[in-house]
């Protein structure tokens, strides 16, 4: 047992609500995750045309000073850090990303990417979702978008690099309530096309998945449509992109999942309890999504 919440604004003026909205809806799960949580926010076009990092580190205090000197040492064009807690975004060119990305591997091993791209920050660790998104000052963040989980650990250990979401892909992630059956089997095909895995949870085979026919020229819809031919299991999807989010159940849909739409916004939770904050949602169309039925907003 999992929570999941999401909310895609379409209403500019809340942009700078998002972050104080999320933690409200994410804290309200947490009696359906107590062992971690974690947001993807998805920021306005403040860097336009810069790539971002993600990174955590059980080790921040030592390891981003160390990092930010190795990237002035080394790189010429400026890179943008900034520490928030165990974590730290880059802000840097595109034209010095593959490079940066190869330091990170080479001589900073034990840092983890927790997303890469324009617009995701992912945020995500061990503890209950009010302590975490406290840490991080989630209520603070801005943005046109964002997803998060709080999550009860079933199949594997309870670790940062276990929690929610998943991202494999540029300005994509994943939260996931449920388990896959053949997810193993999954790993393996995906390894042959060349996908690498950091866990052995899942979910991060679901977002690999997505993000793998997202690649391959699929639209969202599609590869989402896909899915419900390819993975075993129960399952409720949120999967974010750049752009906005997508939302899909098996075709048992034995996890709970409610959405809700009004003129401002779009909100997912796995129960009703987690939207009764957000503004005007007594007047908001409130629904029950269908079993295999593939739902997704965009801007």
């Amino acid at each position: 047992m999992c929570g999941i919440v999401g909310l895609f604004l379409k209403n500019g003026e809340l942009q700078s609500c998002l972050g104080m909205h999320l933690e409200s809806m994410l804290t309200t799960m947490s009696d359906r995750g107590p062992d971690s949580a974690g947001i993807a926010i998805y920021g306005s076009d403040t860097h336009k045309d810069k790539l971002k990092f993600t990174l955590q580190s059980a080790a921040a205090g030592e390891v981003f000073p160390a990092l930010e000197r190795v990237l002035a040492s080394k790189f010429s064009q400026p890179i943008n850090m900034q520490v928030i807690d165990t974590h730290a975004v880059l802000c840097l060119d595109h034209a010095i990303a593959a490079a940066v990305e190869d330091l990170l591997k080479l001589e900073f091993s034990d840092l983890r990417i927790m997303s890469r791209g324009e617009s995701v920050e992912i945020f995500k660790e061990v503890g209950a979702p009010a302590d975490v998104s406290r840490r991080f000052g989630i209520a603070r963040m801005s943005g046109t978008h964002g997803i998060g989980h709080t999550r009860m650990a079933t199949e594997s250990a309870v670790t940062t690099r276990g929690a929610h979401p998943f991202s494999t892909g540029p300005d994509q992630c994943l939260v996931h309530n449920g388990s896959l059956s053949n997810h193993n089997n999954l790993r393996r095909d995906l390894k042959r096309h060349g996908v690498h895995f950091e866990t052995e949870n899942d979910t991060e085979v679901a977002a690999a998945y997505l993000s793998h026919h997202l690649a391959s020229g699929l639209t969202l819809g599609d590869a989402l449509a896909g899915a419900l031919e390819d993975l075993d299991g129960f399952y409720t999807f949120v999967f974010g992109t750049r752009n906005g989010f997508g939302v899909l159940r098996d075709p048992i849909a034995c996890k709970p999942a409610v959405l809700a739409e009004t003129d401002d916004y779009v909100a997912f939770g796995s129960e009703y309890r987690a939207l009764v904050t957000l503004p005007g949602i007594e007047h908001a169309t409130v629904w029950e999504p269908e079993p295999a039925t593939v739902y997704f907003w965009e801007h």
